[in-house]
């Protein structure tokens, strides 16, 4: 056993796994390739008319798949312990067996615990469902060989495994939860998603370092990836897309976790600034996609004298190579003393924005917070700030700012646009266009602050 990877130089990463002889087919699996004979065919001979995919109820997690569920697809859904993934998919689950069979096998809990989350689940007001359907089928098996006999014997058009880590093929010699189990499970579900056209969704644990867990290709081997991300101390859960073969990747859907499961914010660019404190010194809006989606943030910045030697540069939901990069900036192109100065950066409801769209938002509640002035509260910053202090274009900045203009926002700080060609802006908010960091700061500050 190796303590330290000679390869990669890591502690602690070696895994030992039992080199086992090749899995036998499943009884009934067909020895053909996926989704029928693996035999040439021409191009122009398949046919090529899409199939209708099954419409799911919840709106914010149909977004995130595209628009539905397609036939014959398989779903990883992976996040945090405690994150909400099992009740998500349960009220998924749900609001699916209303019009087809859906398996759900739960390897982690047993029937009473899953039944006592079903009911409620269903007292949402705003369930469609009051009762357990009728075909929602409840199953708690780890044995994969068994979970197949029973999709085969019931033949639901949806199969829910939660999770992947505690099911296991009794002819592999490891654990459950193994690099080859994991690996051999996943690579069963999907022939039995493409051969049945069964839309197969599974739940993955995810590490330390917030990966699934298990080997890389158990997110190659499914057709979408989602990760349920929030910090557990918040209400508000984000489930992004970062893998997805029938539709857009990045995008997210919102969800408030409440008392009975999770509930879909509609809004929720409305409800990231429903607490906001106006012309208050070190906050700023920023306006950030996720997918196609526009996203209204608040971004509080705070400095503080500090009495170390090495200041501390303290994000959350931010990279902390970019908020180094910010200080930076500020202190050698604007003359920001900011070397003596503890500098912490927070985007409020739990967001992470990993885009350079958010640079200037970040860049005027830092410099807000120093000069103790506030941002004009009706305004929006949108940039990404450069090395030499110049703001530099993002895109789709019409969407943007038309969801901006939708949320009241009067006004708009942008970088200059070179090229007159593109898409005019909407009517309704004042855009202000600036060539450089200090230009944008001395446009966003309240002029009656900063005189003073």
């Amino acid at each position: 056993m190796l303590g330290r990877c000679p390869q990669c130089g890591t502690y602690n990463s070696m895994v030992e796994e039992v080199i086992a002889a090749p899995a036998a087919p499943a009884k009934g699996a067909p020895k053909s390739g996926l989704g029928g004979a693996s035999l040439p065919r021409r191009l122009d001979e398949i046919d090529s008319d899409l199939e209708s995919r099954l419409p799911v109820p919840i709106g914010e997690f149909s977004r995130v798949l595209g628009g539905g569920v397609v036939p014959g697809s398989i779903v990883l859904v992976g996040g945090d312990p405690g994150i909400g993934k099992s009740t998500l998919m349960l009220q998924l689950a749900i609001e699916m067996a209303a019009g087809q069979t859906v398996l759900y096998v739960s390897g982690e809990e047993s029937e009473r615990q899953v039944k006592m989350r079903a009911l409620r689940v269903l007292q949402n007001p705003e369930a469609k469902e009051k009762t357990v359907p009728q075909g929602l089928l409840l199953v708690t098996e780890t044995n994969l060989e068994t979970i197949l006999e029973h999709t085969r014997a019931f033949q639901p058009s949806i199969l829910v495994v939660d999770s992947i880590q505690t099911v296991y093929l009794p002819e592999l010699d490891s654990s459950a939860g193994s690099v080859s189990q994991v690996r051999e499970c996943s690579s069963r579900l999907r022939d039995l998603a493409k051969t049945n056209g069964v839309s197969v969704f599974v739940i993955g644990h995810v590490t330390k370092e917030g990966v699934i867990a298990g080997p890389r290709v158990l997110e190659h081997i499914v057709d979408t990836v989602l990760y349920l991300e929030g910090d557990r101390f918040q209400s508000y859960r984000l489930l992004r897309s970062v893998k997805n073969r029938f539709g857009a990747t990045s995008e997210v859907g919102v969800f408030d976790m409440r008392e009975y499961g999770m509930a879909e914010v509609t809004n929720p660019s409305e409800a990231f600034l429903a607490e906001r404190m106006v012309n208050v010194p070190g906050s700023a809006i920023a306006v950030t996609m996720e997918g196609t989606r526009p996203l209204l943030v608040e971004i509080q910045g705070l400095t503080s004298h500090s009495s170390l030697s090495n200041p501390r540069r303290t994000p959350n939901g931010i990279e902390i190579n970019r908020l180094l990069m910010i200080s930076a900036v500020l202190t050698r192109r604007l003359g920001l003393h900011l070397g003596e100065q503890d500098v912490f950066v927070n985007v409020i409801g739990g967001m992470r924005i990993n885009e350079p769209a958010a640079d200037l938002a970040v860049a005027a509640s830092i410099a807000s917070s120093m000069r103790d002035v506030s941002v004009r509260a009706d305004t929006v910053l949108i940039g990404e700030v450069g090395l030499s202090g110049e703001l530099r274009m993002v895109g789709q900045m019409a969407t943007r700012l038309r969801e901006a203009s939708k949320l009241g926002f009067r006004s708009a700080i942008i970088p200059h646009r070179i090229r007159k060609t593109g898409e005019p802006w909407p009517e309704g908010i004042q855009v202000s266009e600036a060539r450089s960091l200090r230009e944008a700061l001395n446009l966003a500050l309240l002029k009656a602050d900063a005189e003073a």
